[in-house]
Formats: C-alpha cells, sequence, structure tokens
C-alpha cells in the first residue's frame, strides 16, 4: 500500500502545528500511513524581508503572491518526486466534495497551495496548477483551514487510519444521501428511546431501516443532493 504525501505551501506555515499534531492525522502520520511536510512560502522570498507578494497591475486594493517564490518551491519539490496533482484552494474553484476526497486519497503525491491576500498571480494557475478547489461558496482570508479540511477528509479514508473500517465508508455523502441518526447506550434516556429496529438483531432490517431514514433526512435537510 502506497502511502500519501502531502506537501502544503503556505504563507503562514505555524497555522498547522496545533491541528496535525492531534486526532486521525496524527494518528496517520504516527502510522506511517501518510507524510505531511509544510513549507513556508517566505523561505522562497527574493528579498531580506521576506516579501512574497506585491500590487495589483492595472490598479486596485489589495496584494497578489508573486511567481516566483511559488515557481521556486513547486519546482523545487518537483525535482524530487513527481506529483499527481498541484492544487490550488481557492474560493472560485471546483466545489470540493466527497466524491473528490474519494479520488484523491487513492493519489501518492499532492501539493496543496494556500492562496494568501488577493490570491495569486494567474500566471501561477495557468502553468503550475493541475486542480482548483473550493470548499465553499465563501470568501477567508486565506486558505489554510481549506488545507486543513481536505487533509483531514483525505487520511481518514486511508486503509487503517481509522479504527473501524467501515466507518469512513457510512459516512454522510459516501452514497449519496446524508447520514442515518445513530445511537448509543442508554438504551431508555428520561423517556427517550432508541428506535425498536436498532434493537432487534436482524441486519437486513436493520439496512432498510437506515436507508430509509437517510433518504428522509438528505430530503428534508439537502434536497440539492438528490438533484445531484
Amino acid at each position: 500500500m502506497n502511502k500519501l504525501r502531502i506537501d502544503i505551501i503556505s504563507t503562514l506555515p505555524d497555522a498547522f502545528h496545533s491541528v496535525f499534531s492531534t486526532g486521525i492525522i496524527r494518528i496517520a502520520q504516527e502510522k506511517n500511513l501518510a507524510e505531511i511536510h509544510i513549507h513556508n512560502l517566505h523561505d522562497y522570498a527574493k528579498d531580506k524581508y521576506g516579501h512574497v507578494d506585491d500590487t495589483v497591475y492595472g490598479g486596485g486594493a489589495g496584494m497578489v503572491i508573486m511567481c516566483e517564490p511559488v515557481f521556486d518551491c513547486i519546482e523545487q519539490l518537483q525535482a524530487e518526486r513527481n506529483y499527481d496533482e498541484i492544487i490550488y484552494l481557492t474560493a472560485d474553484g471546483t466545489k470540493y466534495n466527497q466524491s473528490v476526497a474519494n479520488e484523491l486519497s487513492l493519489k501518492n503525491n499532492i501539493i496543496l497551495l494556500c492562496g494568501r491576500y488577493k490570491g495569486i498571480d494567474q500566471r501561477i494557475r495557468d502553468t503550475l496548477i493541475t486542480r482548483e478547489l473550493s470548499i465553499g461558496d465563501f470568501v477567508l482570508s486565506g486558505a489554510e483551514i481549506p488545507a486543513m479540511i481536505v487533509v483531514d477528509s483525505l487520511l481518514r479514508l486511508i486503509p487503517g487510519v481509522l479504527g473501524d473500517a467501515e466507518s469512513a465508508l457510512e459516512d454522510s455523502f459516501q452514497d449519496g444521501y446524508l447520514e442515518p441518526p445513530n445511537y448509543t447506550k442508554p438504551e431508555n434516556f428520561r423517556g427517550l428511546k432508541v428506535p425498536e429496529v436498532l434493537l432487534n438483531g436482524n441486519h437486513k432490517d436493520i439496512r432498510n431501516w437506515r436507508l430509509e431514514k437517510a433518504k428522509e433526512k438528505t430530503e428534508k435537510l439537502r434536497p440539492d443532493l438528490l438533484d445531484d
């Protein structure tokens, strides 16, 4: 089984430390099932102040990340290994979903480029980037949080990371529906009882009940998924 390597390029590398040292991201790395490397874009700056951005040609507010530091960083990584995807995380990218996560989790080497300020020079997008992804129709100050979301969603799909191998397969969106309701002990809490079908041990009935409830939940909360 191949180990997934993820290289993240960011102007705020310290943002990742606490998140990547806990939970399943930590477990995936400790089990040697995934490898994550954070690259500080400021290390590739050409002036002593570490500037990686400049004003917009044509005028307008905001700063744009320059070509040279990004090209230098990515080309250095490409000289060391082949990458399946070089992904730019941006609000105007294709919407990220479970299907994309499933696909990317099967790759070997991925680069995630985090935008900041007013984004990156278009020549980077035209020349280096293989895929552009967005986590939603809203704008953030930078793509560090989206990168964390992508990494978490990928690593939990790698066999051996989760304690229960079936857990990820039963999550919302895997079959096009939202996840059905889940219950645990006690069976009766303040008069609120677990549905009887979940207690009878009939696995076929339980599967049918869960599918029915998943459809009902999806129709109520996310009917757009049924349209898709």
